[in-house]
């Protein structure tokens, strides 16, 4: 392995044989996948027990009783839907008051399966940017294949129309907020020269109404090596501000108040800087590593701080720092949200949720806890920002997630929405564990399992570790019916990489130090097997994305820990990620293959390039999507050749030729591809001794 760590990329490239498959439509490519996708579906849809797993993930992801999750705007609760009757899904909206109700009365504001028989695309739902201050104006993104690059029209509410000779640009990465009625801020991804290398924008427009899309004016511009560029107003109270930023990698960045035409005043914060909200005149601000601040102020992770920004503006003082929350010890920051008259924390504590209430006085800030239930994964749903409603919610791994809602900033609150139950829960328990890694820290973990467990039963072990994002309990009917009703086991790990305990969690695993992350994994499979709770022959694994890396890296380093392995559209050439757009923009969290140093590290646990034939690797299960523009194909596609290659028959691969990276748009594609899952996970573990 050793000689392949010093080759350029142009060498390995020239020794890849399946380099091919890295050709996302091309004919031979797609001929291939058209094959293996042949031999999956007859191998796990052609299980007698797959239409009955099938009938009950559509049932449950289209089920009209499921809980409505809404946000409030002007009087109005929005959402977007799918049912069985609304596949691509409809986009309304119901009176406030409504929306508390049993039966909430819905305006369809779009109904996509329409707009996609008229236009004979089959769009799917992206978002809205609304026109302050009525909100009736959006600036509608659409996406025609379920990937990230959307088309942009305008809509007035209102008519429930899109506006003639209105505002409308054609599908890319770009971005778009309003300016005013009449003037868009573009974050431009169309033409190469408006693109960064992980084609996203680099550079912002102003788009004035009734110009040429190619004619909007240029106002700030971030270099092709940069991640993105964005824009858009924040209002603070009825106060606006227009910001600029420049995204320099995944955890850095310079954002920039717009003063003036041709005046764009650098704010003053680190370039880590992070959890940043205008709230009353002050800039709340985290940092992902310590800062000294101009004033001798020392900011720390997963602390909180503040500054008069009003200030700042008139006078360029950047002082005197004020400490709103002070770290504590394996409590992280999950987010922010604002109403108009209040600023809330979400914060984790060992991995469960709670929120805090801030308040802005002359007399500086004032906290206190809001009155949720302490004993699971508690977020903020919204928060209205020219209103007082705000709403949390609430689940965990055994209790259906709820809707807690607020018309006074969180004083009063009252569950109105809540998820029926789809899975007996009672003869199950939630319990969290604690595995020490290879290095000696100690990683937690969640189980549920049958309560009156006797030995050993087949478990699925689930990771992500990466990008400072943390994974949470969170009920799952799906999971519980399909899974947890054969008298299995689930395991959620919390291993570094992740956000679990803010960003030295994270960086503990960053670029170099990846290794850590697959020795967390490692451990949590260890421990399980270790408390007896099932056996390696037992034990199935499961990541997507870069989670997708993790269980392609486990399936490689230790294959004797695991009975399956399945990975979702996942990173697993590592020596070539960045040639596959986006991923030049995960530089910052792995590394640079072109670097021979960074290669090294990258090399030595890149999963394509560890596959043997002498091993015997678990059965293993690879699916992706054509359209995903996030994570390319080709990662998958080779894997799973590779492995084929090597003898590995039981090396299956499922390339769903629509939706993108998260898999939206349609739930019947999205059912089938989860009963595929389950099926391979029982086949492979459900008679392993």
């Amino acid at each position: 392995m050793t000689s392949t760590m010093t080759k350029t990329q142009p060498e390995l490239a020239a020794e890849d044989p399946f380099l091919w498959l890295e050709d996302r439509n091309g004919k031979e490519a797609l001929d291939w996948v058209h094959r293996q996708n042949a031999v999956t579906v007859a191998e796990l849809q052609g299980d007698a027990s797959y239409q009955a797993a099938f009938d009950t993930a559509l049932d449950l992801m289209t089920a009209e009783d499921n809980m409505p999750i809404g946000a409030a705007l002007a009087g109005h609760v929005y959402n977007f839907w799918q049912d069985k009757t609304n596949a691509l899904g409809l986009w309304r909206r119901a009176p406030v008051a409504s929306y508390k109700t049993d039966r909430p009365d819905w305006e369809t504001i779009i109904d996509f399966d329409q707009l996609s028989a008229k236009e004979g695309v089959k769009w799917v739902f992206g978002g809205a940017s609304r026109l302050y201050p009525d909100f009736e104006r959006c600036l509608l993104s659409m996406s025609p294949d379920g990937g990230d690059a959307s088309e942009m029209r305008e809509f007035d509410i209102a008519t429930k129309s899109f506006v003639e000779d209105g505002f409308r640009a054609p599908a890319s990465k770009s971005g778009f907020s309003w300016l005013d009625k009449d003037t868009v801020i573009v974050s431009a991804a169309f033409e190469e020269e408006d693109k960064t290398q992980s084609g996203y924008p680099r550079v912002i427009k102003l788009w004035r109404r009734g110009t040429k899309l190619e004619d909007a004016t240029p106002i700030f511009e971030g270099e092709k090596h940069h991640l993105a560029v964005g824009g858009g107003v924040e209002f603070d109270g009825y106060k606006r501000h227009v910001l600029l930023g420049r995204t320099i990698d995944f955890f850095t960045s310079h954002s920039f108040l717009r003063l003036a035409p041709g005046e764009n005043r650098r704010i003053p914060l680190p370039d880590d800087a992070t959890d940043t909200a205008i709230f009353k005149g002050q800039l709340v601000f985290g940092v992902r590593s310590p800062w000294q601040a101009p004033d001798g102020t020392r900011c720390l992770p997963d602390g909180l701080y503040s500054v008069d920004f009003d200030r700042w503006i008139e006078t360029g003082m950047f002082e005197p720092i004020e400490t709103l929350l002070k770290p504590e010890h394996r409590v992280s920051i999950a987010g922010l949200a604002r109403t108009q008259d209040r600023l809330f924390i979400n914060l984790m504590d060992n991995v469960r949720g709670k929120v805090v209430a801030c308040d802005r006085t002359a007399n500086g800030w004032s906290l206190k806890p809001v009155g949720l239930p302490d004993n699971g994964n508690v977020g903020i749903s919204h928060a209205e920002h020219f209103g007082a409603t705000v709403s949390f919610s609430f689940t965990d791994f055994l209790t259906p997630s709820s809707i807690i809602w607020s018309d006074d900033d969180g004083e009063t609150l009252a569950t109105v929405k809540s998820q029926p139950a789809r899975f007996n829960a009672s003869p199950y328990v939630s319990e969290q564990f604690e595995a020490r890694s290879k290095d000696g820290t100690m990683i937690p973990y969640f189980v549920v399992r049958p309560r009156d467990q006797k030995g050993p039963v087949p478990a699925l072990l689930y990771g992500y570790g990466g990008f400072e994002v943390p994974l949470l309990p969170g009920y799952a009917g799906i999971r519980g019916r399909l899974w947890l009703e054969k008298g299995n086991a689930y395991v959620q790990a919390n291993i570094r990489g992740g956000g679990e305990f803010g960003p030295a969690w994270h960086q503990a695993a960053l670029k170099g130090k990846r290794q850590k992350a697959f020795d967390d994994f490692a451990a949590v499979a260890e421990d399980v097997v270790r408390r007896g709770i099932t056996t390696a022959a037992q034990l199935g694994i499961q990541g997507g994305s870069n989670g997708g890396l993790l269980t392609g890296v486990s399936l490689t380093q230790r294959p004797e820990l695991f009975g399956a392995v399945v990975v979702d559209v996942p990173l697993l050439d590592m020596l070539r990620y960045t040639e596959l757009p986006p991923g030049a923009s995960w530089i910052a969290e792995y590394g640079d293959p072109s670097k021979p140093e960074e290669a090294a590290w990258l090399g030595a646990y890149s999963p394509y390039q560890h596959v043997a034939a002498e091993v015997a690797y678990p059965p293993v299960l690879l699916m992706t999507s054509t359209a995903d523009d996030r994570v390319h194909p080709g990662h998958a596609r080779k894997m799973a050749a590779r492995l084929q290659e090597a003898g590995h028959g039981k090396a299956l691969f499922f390339e769903e030729t629509e939706g993108g990276h998260g898999g939206r748009g349609d739930r019947r594609p999205q059912a089938a591809q989860t009963a595929m899952r389950y099926m391979f996970l029982q086949r492979a573990l459900g008679n392993a001794a």
